[in-house]
């Protein structure tokens, strides 16, 4: 197992000597060392920086220990910090004091030194264990909404972040469209070479559909062999333009599978957003429906081309 990497420790000293000390003994017990000399200044390099530990003492001019460790739990970072208060205290109410104001130890001075490691070998296993347990959630959350057999976005996420999309669109007068597409004749595919294969067709048309669009776009499977294409920041036309290129790279780029290439084209149906002034949740099912017309249009019409919406309404879905 690769060894975890060095933890980032700030401390916190006003007495440079001591400091100096106490750097010098952190470094050669493998922590990055950053120091400070004052509660103001530590403050504003944690704001920018990206430390574990912290270890303060507690009586420094201007603001002291204590209330550094309430201000950095009050600035809610994204990551644990573990915090250590140095201090020549001894009373209860005071430890109690300390505690209470957000650190999560204390240490009395002069610290002893293997009691100092001992303290903080301690503060390590619960931010790596924060850590591990935060990387989990993320990974967690990041399957929930991914489509396990494409790898992009599922119908989930895409249900809910559009409506984001449209209240952004909304609050700042930005254009938005989607296309949604097709795959055409998918289920002959699937007849004649089996799901592997289609899986395989699948997962070939989202890497011919992520290389056509923007960074800032976004695709998402809608189901079976229908996917959506979210386009901020785009207008009508250029949400067609958009289309046409995906159907152009589709058509023109075998895809490479077990049974060997197979190329296939994709339909189309392309909508921009109606800036009325309904609920969002409306809002953004009217955009995905608009497109899915258009979508079906294109299939009505021959498969393999592109529709854009102009308040189109279907009369039911035609054969794909």
């Amino acid at each position: 197992m690769n060894e975890p990497a060095p933890l980032q420790l700030l401390l916190v000293e006003d007495e440079p000597t001591q400091l100096l000390l106490m750097q010098r003994l952190l470094r050669r017990a493998g922590y990055l060392v950053e120091t400070a000399s004052n509660g103001e200044e530590a403050l504003e390099k944690i704001g920018r920086g990206s430390f574990q530990l912290l270890v303060t003492d507690w009586d420094m001019p201007g603001m002291d220990g204590a209330t550094l460790c309430r201000r950095v739990r009050e600035a809610h970072l994204p990551g644990y910090m573990y915090m250590l208060l140095l201090t020549g205290h001894s009373s209860t109410e005071s430890l109690v004091a300390g505690l209470e104001a957000g650190a999560d130890d204390y240490i009395r001075k002069p610290a002893n030194e293997a009691e100092l490691l001992a303290r903080l070998n301690a503060g390590q296993r619960i931010v790596r264990l924060e850590q591990s347990l935060r990387e989990a959630n993320a990974k967690i959350q990041q399957l929930s909404i991914t489509d396990p057999l494409v790898g992009i976005y599922n119908r989930r996420y895409l249900n809910d972040q559009l409506m984001h999309e449209v209240e952004r669109a909304r609050r700042y007068g930005y254009p938005l469209a989607a296309v949604m597409a097709d795959l055409d004749l998918f289920k002959q595919i699937n007849d004649q070479h089996g799901h592997q294969i289609g899986d395989e067709v699948l997962r070939g048309f989202v890497e011919v559909a992520k290389a056509a669009i923007r960074a800032s776009d976004w695709l998402a499977r809608y189901g079976g062999e229908e996917f959506v294409v979210v386009l901020p920041e785009t207008d009508l036309g250029g949400a067609g333009k958009t289309a046409d290129k995906i159907r152009t790279a589709c058509a023109s780029t075998p895809i490479a599978t077990a049974a060997g290439a197979l190329t296939i084209t994709a339909s189309f149906g392309v909508a921009a957003l109606d800036f009325g002034n309904g609920p969002v949740a409306t809002a953004a099912e009217s955009l995905l429906r608009q497109a899915d017309e258009a979508l079906y249009r294109s299939k009505h019409e021959g498969r393999n081309r592109v529709t854009v919406s102009v308040g189109l309404r279907s009369e039911g879905r035609p054969a794909r």
